[in-house]
């Protein structure tokens, strides 16, 4: 049976909204449903978050031919591919074995139908695909999420067309990619180290660049289970990707969030009920990350105005 940790009871209780938590626990599960099976089948990408091999979390994208992801069984996922060199979880994903598998957060997310689920468990690296032993299944709604189609999947991005930049700041570039963008993903884990992958959208500019080491972003309504939250509250470690829809870059960034509760803070955030600052510690981008292309987006009707 599904139960939320300390973490999780503490925000909850905090943001009053410990009635609807307990109601939304009940769409937390242990297996795939067969629709949800079925989604997983169709879709070209997926989200993972975990640690590195020295602890520090990170966020990233897998992308395949759809037909990659599958649910061989309700309490399995796999996924048909393993994280290109230079991904800063490639070395810990193929590290993963029975004895010692890696805990891991994922999301799998449909842009044109802005469907998403959260599958976490514990991987393992088989021959050239991960496969997932699953603890949590979730089911989320679509809000903020931006319609996209993809317009562009080919198999392979040639290595000789990527390029790994490492940092401990955001350049002037990666600082406006973040001030533009309208999605990203955020990895998380309790204090017990188990793993979760969660999506953040909004209009353009949602996302504050404070310095070249310090983001801030509202925590808008949900579903009050605030996995990503209660997570933050017994692990301050965080790791975020910014996906390039229309390049392919991808914009890692590593480091540490806190909540901020503070009710003057928020006045320059329509719609946020609470807000997110997070400090970098490490910065990787790469080129050409994934093959995938998308149209330009839809916003959601949900994400409050601009700021």
């Amino acid at each position: 049976m599904a139960t939320y940790h300390s973490g999780e009871r503490a925000v909850q209780e905090r943001a009053g909204l410990g009635d609807q938590a307990r109601f939304s626990l009940g769409g937390i599960h242990n297996a795939v449903p067969e629709v949800a099976a079925a989604f997983l089948a169709t879709q070209p990408m997926i989200v993972i978050g975990a640690p590195d091999t020295e602890g520090r979390l990170w966020a990233t994208q897998l992308v395949g031919q759809p037909g990659f992801l599958s649910a061989p069984e309700p309490d399995r996922l796999v996924v048909e591919t393993l994280p290109q060199p230079g991904d800063p979880l490639a070395d810990a994903i193929a590290d993963a074995n029975p004895r010692r598998p890696l805990r891991v957060g994922a999301i799998a997310i449909e842009p044109a139908t802005r469907r998403r689920m959260r599958l976490n468990g514990r991987a393992v690296a088989r021959g050239d695909r991960i496969e997932i032993d699953l603890d949590q299944v979730i089911a989320n709604c679509p809000k903020y999420i931006q319609k996209r189609q993809p317009v562009l999947h080919t198999d392979t991005t040639p290595p000789q067309n990527r390029r790994v930049t490492d940092s401990t700041a955001l350049s002037p570039g990666q600082q406006d990619t973040i001030r533009a963008a309208d999605t990203f993903f955020v990895a998380t884990a309790s204090d017990s180290g188990d793993a979760d992958a969660s999506h953040r959208g909004g209009n353009p500019g949602f996302v504050d660049v404070l310095s070249p080491t310090t983001l801030r972003w509202p925590d808008y309504i949900g579903n009050a289970m605030f996995l990503t939250l209660g997570n933050l509250a017994v692990n301050p470690t965080a790791g975020l990707v910014f996906p390039g829809w229309d390049t392919g870059t991808a914009l890692h960034l590593t480091g540490t969030a806190r909540t901020v509760w503070d009710p003057g803070a928020l006045a320059s955030f329509p719609g946020a009920q609470r807000l997110v600052e997070f400090s970098i510690d490490a910065v990787r981008e790469i080129t050409n990350a994934s093959p995938l292309r998308w149209s330009e987006p839809v916003f959601s009707r949900f994400n409050p105005p601009p700021r």
